[in-house]
């Protein structure tokens, strides 16, 4: 059984950063090379990082693009790559893969499935492929394929000429994490492998980018649906691994349509066999928190702040949100403000300096109730005689509110909203209060997750960092 040495390199592009984008690539491709490997493949658009949105409408984006991978492939002389990018066109663009070899572009596989559903817009910027296209390495015949080719209910080994006419399948992909994501890509890859009798080599991108997180786990499976190696979740992550290719069934059907891309490879100097690289195993909780952490930080960093502020009540979700904005950022870049009122309580109080102590961050006590005060006898007229209620309690929030955009204004901090889903889907929240922030860290997880979270943080760390008192209000 022929072998073949591949890397898979999942790295964390930065949507419209070409340049430094490509400098990773250029970056990796020597370490796959120095790694013994024969064939290097990135992520789906790693060039110019998912979802590039309506930057695809725009002419010389598209150019730029191409000519960032034309100029890679010059840097890249050592080792073939597959890098995915968007490929002009006369009437829009393609989503492609495209085969760097010997300094040039020797070939591209445009995406067929385009995916319009959820957090998938592509039918509005891509035009579809229509053809398969094999990578013929070193006499070793692949298939090339972007993320929804393979996840579309569709036959592979009809599409691609019979199980072992293709003797294994590259898949390169931008697949968003959900809470259990995992599992449902080891069953569908598996399921793969075993319809086509021959490997999958599947790399993701990792990183966030707005609402989306992208969590690597790149894998490669062999035939009889076995991971023999596997990437890191949520981390840049470079995998190579020997890949046992079956022998290609001459007697097969070659499908008609199919674009062919020929390449060879000299691997250097004979490098010992890598080991199997098994899959970590992790957590329900562990990865929706790794998760947060990621879209927390590039959030920020991706939009050109270091450093974050949030307002600390003592409260479990704005003590959630500062452990996250920590593990994301380092405690020397996270500023908490405190800003107590005549209704605040001692407990929460006394957790809030605890919190920020157990954390290592900044606390700054600015209390409300002067402020307060003043915005009461200002309304005074307007509000007239009858006792006071729910506008002066979403006042607080609201003056609270202004004091966290005042220091981001001041010192380029961005604010960090600690409303977690639940609050958010009842409406228990105030409008320009507590939902201020340029990122809302928790949008997405549920209270009763939150609570679970808290807990997780507590025995990671192997203390209390959030109080019981907190998690017991």
């Amino acid at each position: 059984m022929a072998e073949l040495r591949i890397a898979l390199a999942q790295t964390n592009p930065t949507v419209g950063d070409l340049t430094h984008n490509a400098e990773r690539i250029a970056e990796l491709c020597g370490q796959a090379r120095k790694a013994g490997a024969e064939l290097v493949v990135f992520g789906e658009l790693a060039i110019c990082g998912y979802p590039p949105e309506d930057l695809l409408l725009k002419r010389h984006f598209l150019e730029d693009n191409l000519r960032t991978v034309q100029e890679l492939a010059g840097q890249c002389r050592d080792i073939p790559a597959i890098v995915g990018l968007a490929e002009p066109a006369e009437h829009g663009c393609y989503n492609c893969a495209a085969v760097l070899a010997e300094g040039k572009i020797a070939g591209v596989y445009r995406k067929v499935h385009l995916p319009n559903y959820g957090v998938f817009d592509e039918r509005r910027y891509f035009l579809p492929g229509d053809s398969p296209t094999i990578l013929r390495i070193n006499g070793q015949q692949l298939a090339l394929t972007i993320c929804e080719d393979i996840w579309a209910d569709v036959d592979l080994a009809k599409l691609l000429g019979g199980k072992a006419r293709v003797q294994g399948l590259i898949n390169i992909s931008a697949s968003p994490f959900h809470a259990g994501k995992m599992s449902l890509r080891q069953e569908l890859l598996t399921e793969r492998a075993r319809q086509l009798a021959g490997p999958v080599c599947y790399v993701n991108l990792i990183g966030g980018q707005d609402e989306l997180v992208f969590d690597g786990g790149s894998m490669i499976i062999d035939a009889a649906g076995k991971i023999i190696a596997a990437g890191r979740r949520f981390a840049e992550d470079l995998v190579v691994a020997d890949v046992p290719l079956p022998a290609p069934n001459k007697k097969g059907k070659s499908p008609g349509k199919a674009r062919r891309i020929t390449v060879e490879s000299k691997p250097p100097a004979k490098i010992p066999a890598i080991p199997a690289r098994p899959v970590a195993k992790m957590s329900d909780l562990q990865e929706i928190y790794d998760a947060l952490v990621l879209a927390t930080r590039d959030y920020t960093m991706k939009n050109g702040f270091s450093k974050v502020v949030l307002g600390l009540s003592g409260g479990i979700d704005s003590g959630l949100t500062a452990a996250i904005a920590v593990d994301a950022m380092g405690a020397e870049n996270v500023i908490a403000l405190t800003m107590p009122s005549q209704y605040s309580s001692a407990g929460t109080c006394s957790d809030t300096v605890a919190m920020a102590e157990n954390l290592g961050i900044k606390l700054i006590n600015v209390g409300v109730q002067e402020v307060f005060e003043k915005y009461l006898e200002v309304l005074s007229e307007a509000y007239g005689s009858g006792q006071g209620g729910l506008e002066n309690e979403n006042l607080q929030a609201r003056i609270r509110a202004n004091l966290l955009m005042a220091l981001s204004n001041r010192f380029g901090w961005l604010v960090l909203a600690t409303g977690n889903k639940s609050e958010v889907a009842v409406g228990y929240c105030t409008l320009y209060g507590d939902m201020v922030g340029g990122f809302g860290v928790l949008k997405d997880i549920f209270k009763t997750t939150v609570y679970k979270l808290a807990s997780y943080v507590n025995d990671k760390a192997g203390r209390a960092v959030i109080p019981a008192s907190t998690l017991e209000r």
